[in-house]
Parts: C-alpha cells; sequence; structure tokens
C-alpha cells in the first residue's frame, strides 16, 4: 500500500498497525532502473515483436526521471518502452499500399467481365476471369510475405523512438533538431521582428535562452528563462511574449497569462497554487499550477508584477531557483520547461526622461540620455521596488526602449495589415495613401503612451467612419476602397473613394442570342 493508505486506514487503528511490520520501499536508482529494464527487455522485445537497443534503455531512464513528474522509477521507464516498442511495432505492420490497388483491379475485371457475359461474349469473359485469378494469386502472395514479415522482428527501437515517446507524453519537444528546425531557431530574431518593432535586446535574451534549451546547454533544475521586462507603456512587453508563445506553438492563444493585478492582496494569493485545506475550491487546483501541470512545456507571462502583493514575489522564488513549486494538495509541479516573463511599468518615467518638481511633472528628454544610462536609472528604481532575492534570481532585466517616429511607422503598416485582413474577408480591397497614413501618425503619436494611441486612431479615424459607410452601403458593387485626407489643419480628416478595378463584363453576339462574358 502507500504511505498515504496507510496513515489514513491502518496507522490510526493501534491495534491492526502493531500485527504489520512496516517495510518503506523506495524508489530505485537511475543505475538499478536500468538493470530492471534490462532483464525485462526480452518480454517487451517478444510482445511487440522489435528489438530493444541499450541506448533505448538509458534515453529511457535519463528522459523519464528529467521529463515525466508525478510517477517514480522504474515504473514510467517501463511505460515508455512499452510505448516505444508499440509505436515501432505499428508502424512495421501497414499494410503494402499495392494491396487496395490490386483490390481495385479485381473489382474492376469482375465488372468487365460481367459485362461481357450481358453481351454473351463467354470468350472476351474467360479473359477478364483468368486475369482476375491471376491478380488474386498476386494478392494472396503478398499478404502471405507481409503476414509472415510481420512475425518477424518488426524495426528497432532505439533513443530517437524514445525522445519521440516522451515528447508526445509530455508535450516538450525532445528529439533531434532537424535542419529545418535549426534554420528556424537561428532566424528566430528576424521572425519576431516581424510583428514586435523596436526592441532588440529583449529579443535577443529571448531568442539565446530559447536556443540554448533545444541544443539542450540550458540547466536543468531551472526554467529555460525568467525575465523581467521593464519599460514604459505601450511598447509592446505583453506583445513580445505572445508573439514568443505563436513562435514555438503556432498559436500566440497559447500564451499562460495572468494578470497580477488580481492577487494585489494577501489572501488572493492561495488562488495561483490552490485554496488551502478546508477552504472552498481545495480539490480544484490553483490557477498557474494546475495549468503547468497540464502543459509543462509554455510561456508563462505575469503581468504588471509590480502590482501583485509581496507574498507573490516570494512563491516565486523557489520556481525560479529549483524551478519547481508545491501546490495546495502536496504534488510538486515541474516548471523546468516554461519559460517565466514577467513585466513591469515601474520606472517607466525615468524612460520617457520625466523628473518630479513639486506636484508637477515636467516632460524633458535630454538628448545625451543614452540607453544604458536609463537603464541603471531604471534598475535603481526596481531595486527600491523589489527584494534583493527576487532580483538575483531572475535571469535577465530587460529595458524596452521609447518608441520613435519612425517605429510608429513600421508599426501602422502592421495594424493597417489587421484593417486589410478583415476587409479581405467581406471581398474589399483597402489602399492607403501616404498622407493618409501620415495623418493616422501625426493624431496617434505619444511617445509617453507608446503604440496604443496610433491603435486608437485607427479606430477612431478609419475603422469607425468605414463601418458606417459599409452599413449604408456605400460601397456596393465595389471592390477598392481608397483612403484619402481632406481639409486644411485642424479640419483635416479621411476620405473614401471607392472604385472597381474589376473590367465590366463585356456583351457578344452568340447565334443570334446575347452571351456575358467577364473576361
Amino acid at each position: 500500500t502507500t504511505l498515504d493508505e496507510y496513515r489514513k486506514y491502518i496507522e490510526k487503528d493501534g491495534a491492526l498497525e502493531r500485527r504489520f511490520q512496516q517495510i518503506i520501499v523506495n524508489p530505485p536508482s537511475k543505475e538499478e532502473t536500468i538493470k530492471i529494464l534490462e532483464g525485462l527487455r526480452d518480454r517487451y522485445e517478444a510482445h511487440h515483436r522489435v528489438q530493444i537497443k541499450d541506448e533505448a534503455l538509458q534515453a529511457a531512464v535519463e528522459l523519464s526521471d528529467r521529463y515525466i513528474s508525478g510517477r517514480c522509477l522504474p515504473d514510467k521507464a517501463i511505460d515508455v518502452i512499452d510505448e516505444a516498442g508499440a509505436r515501432v511495432r505499428l508502424k512495421a505492420m501497414t499494410k503494402p499500399p499495392n494491396l487496395k490497388e490490386l483490390d481495385g483491379k479485381i473489382e474492376s475485371l469482375n465488372q468487365e467481365k460481367e459485362a461481357a457475359v450481358a453481351e454473351q461474349d463467354f470468350e472476351k469473359a474467360a479473359h477478364f476471369r483468368d486475369q482476375a485469378d491471376k491478380i488474386k494469386r498476386d494478392k494472396e502472395r503478398i499478404t502471405r510475405e507481409w503476414s509472415d514479415k510481420s512475425k518477424e522482428v518488426g524495426g528497432v527501437v532505439d533513443e530517437e523512438v524514445v525522445r519521440e515517446v516522451v515528447g508526445k507524453m509530455t508535450g516538450v519537444p525532445l528529439t533531434r533538431i532537424n535542419s529545418d528546425e535549426t534554420a528556424r531557431l537561428l532566424t528566430m530574431e528576424d521572425d519576431l521582428h516581424k510583428t514586435v518593432v523596436s526592441q532588440h535586446e529583449a529579443i535577443q535574451a529571448i531568442a539565446k535562452a530559447v536556443r540554448k534549451s533545444r541544443a539542450g546547454l540550458k540547466d536543468p533544475k531551472r526554467p529555460i528563462g525568467s525575465f523581467i521586462f521593464a519599460g514604459p507603456t505601450g511598447v509592446g512587453k505583453t506583445l513580445l511574449a505572445k508573439q514568443l508563445a505563436k513562435f514555438m506553438f503556432g498559436d500566440e492563444n497559447a500564451l499562460l497569462q495572468i494578470d497580477m493585478s488580481e492577487y494585489s492582496e494577501k489572501h488572493n494569493v492561495s488562488r495561483l497554487i490552490g485554496a488551502p485545506p478546508g477552504y472552498i475550491g481545495y480539490e480544484e487546483g490553483g490557477q498557474l499550477t494546475e495549468k503547468i501541470r497540464r502543459r509543462p512545456y509554455s510561456v508563462v507571462l505575469l503581468d504588471e508584477i509590480e502590482k501583485a502583493h509581496p507574498e507573490v514575489w516570494n512563491m516565486l522564488l523557489q520556481i525560479m531557483e529549483e524551478g519547481r513549486l508545491t501546490d495546495n494538495v502536496g504534488r510538486t509541479v515541474d516548471f523546468k520547461n516554461s519559460i517565466l516573463i514577467m513585466t513591469t511599468n515601474i520606472g517607466a518615467e525615468q524612460i520617457a526622461g520625466r523628473q518630479e518638481l513639486g506636484l508637477h511633472t515636467l516632460a524633458r528628454r535630454s538628448e545625451e540620455a543614452t540607453y544604458d544610462t536609463m537603464k541603471q536609472k531604471l534598475k535603481g528604481v526596481m531595486e527600491q521596488s523589489f527584494r534583493p532575492e527576487f532580483l538575483n534570481r531572475v535571469d535577465d532585466i530587460i529595458v524596452f526602449r521609447s518608441l520613435t517616429k519612425d517605429n510608429l511607422k513600421n508599426i501602422i503598416d502592421i495594424e493597417l495589415s489587421k484593417v486589410i485582413k478583415r476587409l479581405k474577408e467581406k471581398k474589399l480591397a483597402l489602399v492607403m495613401t501616404d498622407e493618409a497614413k501620415e495623418f493616422l501618425i501625426e493624431k496617434g503619436t505619444s511617445l509617453d503612451y507608446g503604440a496604443r494611441p496610433l491603435r486608437r486612431a485607427i479606430e477612431q479615424h478609419l475603422e469607425d467612419p468605414l463601418s458606417e459607410d459599409l452599413l449604408r452601403g456605400t460601397f456596393a458593387d465595389k471592390d477598392t476602397i481608397l483612403v484619402k485626407t481632406a481639409g486644411e489643419k485642424d479640419e483635416k480628416k479621411l476620405i473614401f473613394d471607392a472604385t472597381t478595378t474589376a473590367p465590366p463584363p463585356e456583351l457578344v453576339e452568340v447565334g443570334g442570342s446575347t452571351a456575358i462574358t467577364t473576361g
């Protein structure tokens, strides 16, 4: 029995307990587990009709011990070998592809034979019958050979198969890096820069952490990376985390995002790991621990970490240093394959070049204040706000730069592409003149508030009037919308000129009647 069941049912009854001698059975070591697997190898080879290599046994023990949590050796290593053998066996048992083709030929010849009989052409029918019989004999021979071969050793279980199995069980990519993924990892910065404008330091730090993890050189006891993204609002801190999730999993919604303003009070902190015994929700698990148990390979975003209660920071110490956390029911949750990103707006005034003057704030941007100076200022503010043991466990504090007007020109193209994509679903094309783009940039430029004012400018000056015209039917029978500016200075606004670029249908005389052609 397990220790929990022993304590629950036997230990509380003293008379029953003293009639048994308690023998603690500890999990075997890695070396002992390999010897156990070597003893079981013959049985699994005979059962699955495969050959299991020594390197597969070694990999099963190492990878299961490192990546499969909540279970003990040798149980999880045996399961890995069993599933790997079954996977190789199923691949070897696939029927020959030409059997289906032969069935089709036999069916076709039988139909032709019946048609010949119906036409009283018995000689032709006999010819089709002989052809069908010959193909049937070929099919029986191929089936017999495949059946005999399936009884033999059908494949080899090696380290790569074991890596594939453990990867499927845990969701962590463990297979050898192929040439396509190598090229993708080496150009990771370029992929992220397609959506995240500027912020090269942040993208480079994230890319290095991911490459180190996939190359197998990261510390196995710590997360892939733990970062603090600091800087002014609206410069792409949360966006970078979403694009990282999209790069790794193909979907930016795969990001585990937790708004830390929800945990500003001490009694809410327990929601992360689950309610304690005796409280409502004890058996439901925590917001953080339960999701990581289900998906250990993930990107965790703790948004606006400075708004969380200091007890949350204490909880994160164990994650950043040891890569694990114990939930409310005593289960150890593994964070070793996660990327932990915390965002903060602390010191945003220093990044923007602000200085406090009494009750007033004067925005002054000193040209000689370099990025490194700003970074040191901000780190000084963070050292006053966060505890030393918290900052000491973070891999890197990345300071995001304020966006310049040139950055906003790149951002507006990205934002407008989203509008163009939505209009394309309505079979409408959107063309923006340079003057229209400059107008939106002028209305949405705010170096203190980042890119969000630009997004609001697009909504107010482009999307709102455009949606009203769509509802009025202004663009009926049109396929292209040209956006221009009209008016002077304060009265300047965007106007829409709808046109049809497709050629009109032509009338052509065909046999005394009129037909319409569309070229």
